[in-house]
């Protein structure tokens, strides 16, 4: 069993108070049986993906190192639709337009409905099939994408983007140009949209841009992922806010449920692995040998969550 923890620490949240009183059992209890057996830094200041992802790329087969993680491509092959032509997820958003920069806002708090992702991907389909890129509705936030405009072009996770400057996530790379004029024809056909003017009439975040991710063609020697592999979302959404009391409260209930179930699964074979991830950093546990745990356990009497945390986003 590999449980992988995504936002176990988050550099939104790294503020003294985040660790504080934190009671996590199971845990602590985890910690005081494994020993710390890979770590995993991103060195590139802009990396394009994220820790937990880079991780579930590796029990895929896949390199840590690669440049593209196609997820689109192994969604579709998991749904029983294998293609090697190159593919990629667009999601519908919003980009905040400063004076010297503009931020994509979290599409989760457009609250678009199904409708309304149909109609604008309606809109903007005839664009799109100028470009050879032929777009399918997978769900209100996740577009599916294939074309050969897709061949080669790096595409930066979205968790990455989310709150940040875009124009810092936008990769140097003659691929992405013919996406970046995209960009702008979408954004004026965008902006006097029913949809959007119904939306602005209510006050809500327009839909005026898209990002890509998950872009890529499959590796052939993709393999089979772990069979009992997990990574939680436990976490995901209270890190993206920077809310410290949902993240606590998501981590008590992940205590409580999957780190319960991981303990048990120790118990019962002595053979577990455990990832905990931040933004920029993962930490992953193995089973400790014997020897190893007497002398850890004579050493010090209870393990830290707190202090393992906090090594995600400090080391």
């Amino acid at each position: 069993m590999h449980l992988i923890i995504p936002y176990a620490a988050s550099h939104h949240l790294s503020e003294p108070e985040a660790w504080a009183g934190l009671r996590l059992p199971n845990l602590q209890t985890l910690l005081s049986l494994l020993q710390r057996q890979q770590v995993w830094q991103d060195t590139d200041p802009t990396p394009l993906h994220l820790p937990h992802e880079r991780l579930q790329a590796q029990a895929l087969g896949w390199s840590l190192e690669a440049t593209h993680l196609p997820w689109a491509a192994w969604h579709r092959a998991q749904q029983g639709q294998p293609s090697q032509a190159p593919q990629a997820w667009m999601t519908p958003c919003h980009w905040q337009i400063g004076m010297d920069q503009v931020v994509m806002a979290d599409p989760e708090h457009l609250q678009l409905s199904d409708e309304e992702s149909q109609q604008l991907l309606q809109a903007m389909q005839a664009f799109l099939l100028e470009d050879g890129l032929h777009v399918t509705w997978h769900s209100a936030l996740q577009w599916h994408v294939q074309g050969d405009m897709l061949t080669d072009l790096p595409t930066v996770s979205l968790d990455r983007v989310i709150g940040q400057n875009v124009k810092h996530w936008m990769p140097d790379h003659p691929a992405t140009r013919p996406f970046q004029r995209l960009q702008s024809e979408m954004q004026m056909l965008l902006y006097n949209h029913p949809v959007n003017d119904a939306r602005e009439a209510r006050r809500q975040h327009t839909v005026n841009a898209f990002w890509l991710h998950g872009a890529g063609s499959l590796p052939s020697d993709t393999s089979t992922p772990e069979p009992m592999l997990t990574v939680s979302d436990g976490l995901r959404q209270s890190a993206l806010r920077g809310d410290l009391q949902s993240w606590r409260q998501a981590w008590q209930q992940l205590d409580a449920t999957l780190l319960a179930d991981l303990l048990a699964h120790f118990k019962a074979t002595g053979q577990v692995t455990l990832s905990l991830c931040s933004e920029h950093t993962a930490h992953t546990y193995t089973a400790a040998p014997a020897a190893w745990h007497q002398r850890i356990t004579r050493l010090f009497k209870k393990a830290s969550p707190a202090a393992a945390l906090q090594a995600l986003i400090t080391n």
